[in-house]
């Protein structure tokens, strides 16, 4: 491993060099930059929202996908915070500092583990700032070890401290839809909600409050980071209604569904076999509290729906004051649906649990907390998730979840729309993209270069992403090269047409994804020198970027990666 001497004299040629070639990219006249907006959504599955195959009422981004270009192959990272990172930084997450979760790096004595979004890096809100972009964010953060937001916190890396010029940011990972934790406005606490208060709206008219703010000539930058459909399970009864009746058919059938409509679109070829249930979750026949299970995902439907107005909201914005046209939109996912069942005995002990979840509903009344099938989930009073079951449904047709790094745990849906800037419309490319991709296409959009020193007075590393606007004008990426992924033990590499891939503790398998992308044949004990060849550029990129073994040292708990079936899901397998 590189020294840091070494390693600083490495970043700085490399981002010399990155530098002078982006300088060749013909600078925009400011009345013709365009503005740039990103959505993210938070633990939502592949085909969660209509063009990707759901059931669930998204017309706004079906919009975005009929008149825009839609991503079949776009990956994320396993888990929230680091996607975050490596989003907002084009970098690895490790590289970041965030290739676990926030507040660990008083746990993991690895540089890559620290929890607090690495000062050397920048952000594309620091790097757009300079090409005259008015920079905001709405939403959720969750790239700071502080965050607690009484007494006289540390902001130095909330998002006014990370180059937006305003926030309305929930600082910590989740909270109560109806009263938000570590909620902020422009560094300050937010601590009192209107009774009709609902985050994922509240999220949405910040935003169009602050595009309004924004003078007419100038140029802005909008990163919405919606919370929803993020556990708990919170929604309005007129909006979960809808969906009632329709999750009675069951999970086996909803499958079958998404996958048929994914077929249908072309999104997906019919050689890839959808992957058969979670063998950890019964057939819907077999599945007790039948009633309580429609629920969930009804609720869980109506968050996705809210969200789906709200980016509605932005675009009206937009078409309103005759912007839509110049201004650059992408929509993703931080990672693939989330198995995790929420009971008290999952949850992180003392503070953490303290940041994440109020002590009572807003009225008062007592918290009902976990997932218990004779409380049913969407009030203010309840806290519970949508489980394996569902989470199996999100991720249709692939295997596994968020935390891992198969199909199912780091596949996005991923749309970019910007009308004046490609002329795409409802295309569907098959081309591979990766998070790490989407501030090099912010610059080169925007006509900006990466400033000569980051916030810690560092010369930036060179980004780890490739410039997606030839694939979005219709072209194709000369050399996509390989992509890495670590979380928790679970690792991947993507070649081309073949992937690598490791579920911790199971060792490594491999599958040609050109054939298979749904990961059922193995073709490790067939290929033993592409094994070989991709897990040594694996172990290089590891040591570049500094992922560990897990568990890593002081690592508690050991093994986390298998699904802990709750007593409904055992009874119903017996």
């Amino acid at each position: 491993m590189l020294n840091r001497r070494e390693f600083l004299r490495t970043s700085t040629l490399a981002a010399c060099a990155a530098t002078a070639s982006a300088k060749t990219i013909p600078a925009l006249p400011a009345a013709r930059k365009p503005n740039i907006i990103i959505f993210l959504a938070d633990d939502m599955g592949y085909s969660d929202i209509g063009c990707y195959g759901s059931e669930i009422d998204t017309p706004h981004l079906n919009r975005l996908a009929k008149s825009g270009v839609q991503f079949s192959s776009f990956y994320n990272s396993p888990r929230c915070c680091p996607s975050r990172a490596s989003l907002l930084t084009g970098m690895y997450s490790h590289q970041a500092h965030m290739g676990m979760m926030v507040d660990d790096h008083a746990r993991y004595p690895f540089p890559a583990y620290d929890g607090d979004l690495n000062e050397n890096c920048v952000t594309i809100a620091e790097a757009l700032k300079p090409a005259g972009y008015a920079t905001l964010h709405s939403g959720k953060w969750h790239l700071s070890s502080q965050q607690k937001t009484g007494g006289n916190p540390d902001r130095h890396n909330w998002p006014l401290q990370r180059g937006f010029d305003h926030g309305y940011s929930m600082i910590t990972g989740a909270g109560s839809y109806y009263t938000p934790n570590c909620l902020t406005r422009d560094n300050e606490p937010i601590n009192h909600f209107d009774k009709d208060f609902y985050f994922t709206d509240a999220i949405g008219d910040e935003a169009v409050k602050m595009m309004g703010d924004v003078p007419n000539d100038q140029p802005f930058f909008l990163y919405c980071a919606f919370n929803a459909p993020h556990w708990p399970l919170h929604a309005p009864e007129e909006v979960t209604a809808k969906y009632r009746e329709r999750y009675l058919a069951g999970w086996d059938t909803m499958r079958e569904h998404r996958h048929a409509k994914q077929l249908a679109s072309g999104l997906l070829k019919a050689e890839w076999q959808m992957t058969p249930r979670d063998p950890r979750v019964p057939a819907w026949e077999r599945a007790s509290y039948k009633k309580w299970e429609a629920e969930r995902m009804a609720v869980y439907a109506a968050q996705v729906e809210i969200l789906d107005r709200n980016v509605g909201k932005v675009i009206a914005h937009l078409e309103a004051t005759h912007q839509l046209e110049n201004t650059l939109i992408f929509f993703m996912a931080d990672n693939g649906g989330n198995y995790e069942e929420f009971n008290i005995q999952t949850m992180p002990a003392g503070s953490k649990r303290a940041i994440w979840v109020p002590d009572a509903a807003p009225d008062g009344s007592e918290l009902q907390f976990g997932n218990d099938p004779n409380v049913m989930p969407g009030p203010a009073n309840t806290i519970q998730s949508y489980g394996g079951p569902w989470g199996n449904v999100s991720n249709t047709p692939f295997r596994l979840y968020k935390h891992f790094a198969h199909e199912g745990g780091i596949s996005t849906p991923f749309l970019a729309h910007w009308p004046e800037g490609f002329k795409a419309q409802g295309h569907i490319t098959h081309q591979v993209g990766h998070e790490i991709d989407v501030m090099p296409t912010c610059l080169a959009a925007a006509g900006a270069v990466m400033p000569a020193k980051s916030k810690a007075g560092t010369v930036p590393a060179p980004l780890e992403g490739k410039n997606l606007m030839p694939v979005l004008r219709g072209g194709s990426l000369a050399d996509r090269g390989m992509l890495f992924w670590e979380h928790e033990g679970n690792c991947a590499v993507r070649d081309g047409k073949w992937k690598l891939v490791a579920a911790f503790p199971d060792t490594w398998e491999l599958y040609d994804m050109d054939a298979d992308r749904t990961e059922l044949h193995n073709l490790a004990e067939a290929n033993p020198a592409q094994v070989h060849r991709m897990a040594d550029a694996y172990r290089t990129w590891a040591k570049r970027v500094g992922a560990q073994p897990w568990p890593m040292p002081q690592t508690p708990g050991g093994d986390r990666s298998g699904l802990p079936l709750p007593k409904y899901l055992e009874d119903d397998r017996q």
